[in-house]
């Protein structure tokens, strides 16, 4: 598929999310954000970086003074509407169920609305081969391993073809390998559909490695953004993750993130 000639643009501002007692997102505003991008997430546990994506995909009561998809407000959209538009991949799948495959990413793309039967199975024998997981086919979810699940959800949020793709810690169950495979399959995906992809990721290496564009979240608010070198800093590191660390690259170009000792507070 051809890139867009004109790139989505989500644009966000002032959003904030309280849960419970606790305010998680304050008064958060982030650089406007593009279709083509591979936008890595970054932060400590509990800086908000699961509760901004479930924000933007409709899941938790939020409020924004701004959040736009081009032109389009996506806060008053119907739940299905939205899911169109964006679709978000949670950390874990339900468990214990029963169905292939083939079956679990049909009912996904069915979800959305008729559509026959000959063209639907194209779509999903697409987007398995995309990735690399048609060999599981007719394999059933409850037989498969954490990683192999893993990539069954990302099958059924990207069978929709959305515009946004939210992505809440994809490679955390995934072996190496297969981290860098999903890592240059989204990047592709983002470059040649215009495809946005806001991705939550531990391993700073690998935003380094594959990210357009890194967010930097710490107690809430927004401490870094840019690219990936501008924002992962040793100043930055620092602050945001209590670690004196140096970023250096390797004999191959590549930059790495190398930690020397924690901060004692």
């Amino acid at each position: 598929m051809a890139a867009l000639s004109s790139p989505v643009q989500l644009r966000i501002t002032g959003l904030s999310c309280t849960l419970g007692r606790n305010r998680v997102l304050n008064d958060l505003t982030l650089p406007v954000l593009q279709g083509g991008q591979l936008v890595a997430l970054l932060g400590r546990n509990g800086s908000g970086k699961s509760t901004l994506l479930r924000s933007i995909a409709g899941l938790v009561p939020a409020h924004a003074q701004t959040m736009l998809l081009d032109d389009q407000s996506l806060s008053p959209l119907a739940p299905r509407i939205r899911a169109e538009k964006v679709r978000y991949l949670p950390q874990s799948l339900p468990e214990f169920v029963h169905l292939t495959v083939i079956e679990a990413v049909l009912v996904a793309l069915k979800a959305r609305g008729p559509i026959s039967t000959a063209i639907a199975m194209q779509k999903v024998t697409a987007v398995l081969q995309d990735l690399d997981i048609e060999h599981l086919g007719a394999c059933f979810l409850d037989e498969l391993s954490g990683g192999q699940k893993q990539m069954v959800g990302l099958a059924q949020a990207l069978v929709h073809e959305p515009t946004v793709l939210l992505l809440d810690e994809p490679l955390a169950s995934l072996d190496l390998n297969y981290q860098h495979h999903v890592m240059q399959m989204l990047a592709e995906l983002a470059a040649t559909r215009g495809l946005l992809i806001v991705i939550v990721l531990h391993d700073l290496n690998i935003a380094l490695r594959y990210a357009n564009l890194a967010l930097l979240l710490h107690k809430g608010a927004l401490l870094a953004s840019g690219e990936p070198l501008a924002v992962i800093t040793p100043p930055h590191l620092a602050e945001a993750f209590l670690i004196q660390a140096r970023v250096e690259r390797c004999s191959l170009g590549h930059s790495n993130v190398f930690v020397d000792d924690l901060i004692q507070l």
